[in-house]
């Protein structure tokens, strides 16, 4: 099917483009009233996870309300961990809950891996395959996963955490187990990353969202290899790499098969470029927070933004769009992007 607004894709293979293209992380969710109310309705959100047509309802939803270059598949990046066999919960103000975890080398060998994993997540796969057909060619359908260390933390450490004081002593303490247990959710994600791009994905997003707690040597051997494997299997469209707090790795993901980098908004767009080299697309990054600023000042922030990145730049927040932001906030956000013309 032929996009009507492919923005986002010229944008990402380097093509020479009008302006930057938008869309935000977490750009479905509760900032939406149409999205509290299918919440509404439901028992709990891996629900609406799990139910391909509701997923596929809430991640257009911006696409209408927002009138955004992209829309990014409603899904969690822990669905993967419960395809390899660790179910997990989602607890209301608290967040994800493994009742299980990974604390021996035992755990991990029972673990399901690769393609057989994969091959469970196809309420995941329907959810794109609706998107894509409902979308009609509107914009481009953005597919994403957890980095390995990301969801290693999660199924080491059980729930979220501050420190992840406990997947990080797994590291210092039984590295080969670390990377025993790297390996198999790096197959993985190769595997469930496929099929995103069978199933509709136009672009892939690698969250690695722990990125920031670990060292820049932890980072180096425990994070980075993983992504570059990623990087260089998935083939069959663009890769953007998130790694949030990471700052110190720039260098590291600019080596990276990856066509984008994601920027927080701990790095300036001057530094980031730096870092990252001229040839790197890079993503990014206003602080989520500019946006409970009235909507002249965050039409003036962005405008900011887009001139210190220049081009080979895709307009977003420095994280996810946190859920009690004033959807005048966001408008303004993205219409400041759009409004916005290349010199």
């Amino acid at each position: 099917m032929k996009l009507k607004n492919d923005l986002l894709l010229r944008t990402a293979r380097g093509e020479a483009v009008e302006r930057p293209p938008v869309w935000l992380m977490r750009q479905a969710g509760r900032i939406l009233p149409q999205y509290r109310a299918v919440r509404e309705k439901l028992s709990g959100f891996k629900e609406l996870v799990e139910t391909p047509e509701l997923a596929a309802e809430v991640t257009i939803q911006p696409v209408d309300e927002l009138d955004v270059d992209a829309a990014i598949i409603f899904s969690d990046i822990l669905v993967i961990p419960e395809a390899m066999g660790l179910a997990y919960e989602m607890v209301e103000k608290r967040g994800p809950l493994f009742p299980e975890t990974i604390r021996s080398e035992g755990d991990i060998q029972k673990l399901v891996v690769g393609e057989a994993a994969a091959a469970r997540l196809g309420y995941v796969y329907g959810a794109l395959e609706l998107t894509r057909n409902n979308l009609a060619g509107r914009v481009p359908l953005i597919g994403f996963s957890g980095a390995p260390w990301t969801l290693l933390a999660y199924m080491v450490e059980g729930s979220g955490s501050k420190t992840f004081s406990r997947a990080k002593r797994l590291l210092y303490r039984e590295p080969k187990l670390a990377h025993l247990l790297l390996e198999k959710i790096t197959e993985t994600i190769i595997a469930y990353l496929k099929e995103k791009a069978r199933h509709g994905a136009d672009l892939i997003q690698l969250f690695d969202s722990w990125a920031g707690i670990l060292s820049p040597a932890s980072y180096r051997e425990f994070s980075a290899p993983y992504l570059q494997q990623i990087c260089s299997a998935i083939t069959e469209v663009p890769v953007t790499v998130f790694a949030k707090g990471a700052w110190f790795a720039l260098e590291d993901i600019s080596r990276m098969d990856c066509q984008v980098i994601g920027l927080d908004w701990n790095v300036s767009p001057e530094e980031g470029r730096r870092r990252a080299g001229e040839e790197k697309v890079l993503q990014g990054n206003l602080d989520p927070c500019c946006l409970y600023a009235g909507p002249e000042q965050v039409s003036r922030a962005a405008r900011e933004m887009l001139e210190a990145f220049g081009r080979r730049h895709i307009a977003n927040l420095g994280h996810g769009v946190y859920p009690d932001t004033p959807l005048d906030g966001v408008r303004a956000f993205v219409q400041a992007v759009k409004n916005y013309r290349y010199k």
